[in-house]
């Protein structure tokens, strides 16, 4: 018999970003599951925001139960729109993340950050995109400047894996507005990396300020959720103890 008053715990949805896959929340799952905490990866279309947010948001809404909902970087933005369209979102995590506001375009967004490099390193091809012959362009990182744009605090070894199994995204990705923001309506969570030469850490770092997020700031690259999936899963308990409790005040950490 099941207490009517007893809330079920969130399961923790992982959506990943651009020029990554699923593969890289294994460390985060690991150190949840030995929580005791359930988690799912949700694959990203990585197709355009539109697109995106409909494939991830019709996703989120399939899991039972009430949902925490966590994206690193290009994530970020895809949860931001999805996590109300789906219904069952309870809170929000940012890791490394975007989190933009209803009409803001990443691509804006890239472009007023000091910290960030990313626009040196990207690579554009072109793939088929309706009838007729028509083409949008990706962007793929080139290979030979990830590690130091992407993954600084990775060895070369796994710096290199990862650039050659990266996952290009549509650059509709950057160039479509972005609907009403979830974190106007929802608690939520951020993991600033200061080392982040991606996404920048100062776009991040004032998105996450904006959005009355509680910050964690950790000292990592872009990828923080793969060289210190700890960390990422210590604030995803934070936020799941929170939520338990019923609060959620913004504050700032440091680790």
């Amino acid at each position: 018999m099941t207490d009517a008053n007893v809330v079920a715990t969130p399961t923790v949805a992982l959506v990943h970003g651009a020029f990554a896959d699923s593969s890289g929340w294994t460390g985060v799952i690991h150190h949840l599951r030995a929580a005791g905490v359930s988690a799912v990866a949700v694959s990203n279309p990585l197709r355009g925001i539109a697109e995106d947010t409909a494939y991830v948001a019709s996703a989120l809404a399939q899991i039972p139960g009430p949902v925490l909902a966590v994206g690193h970087s290009y994530g970020g933005a895809i949860i931001t729109n999805a996590a109300t369209r789906a219904g069952n979102v309870v809170g929000l995590v940012y890791v490394s993340a975007f989190a933009p506001d209803e009409g803001e375009k990443l691509i804006d967004i890239e472009n007023g950050s000091t910290d960030s490099v990313l626009n040196t390193a990207l690579i554009e091809r072109q793939y088929p995109n309706g009838p007729g012959g028509a083409t949008v362009g990706e962007f793929s990182i080139d290979p030979t400047k990830f590690h130091h744009v992407f993954a600084a605090d990775l060895s070369e070894e796994d710096a290199a894996d990862m650039a050659a199994t990266q996952r290009p995204v549509s650059s509709l990705g950057f160039v479509e507005p972005n609907g009403p923001p979830a974190w106007r309506t929802l608690p939520s969570w951020a993991v600033v990396s200061t080392g982040d030469t991606a996404a920048g850490a100062d776009v991040v770092r004032g998105m996450a300020q904006r959005a009355g997020a509680v910050i964690t700031e950790a000292e990592g690259s872009h990828v923080l959720f793969v060289s210190r999936p700890q960390v990422v899963a210590d604030v995803v308990q934070q936020a799941l103890g929170a939520l338990a409790r019923g609060v959620a005040t913004p504050a700032s950490a440091a680790v």
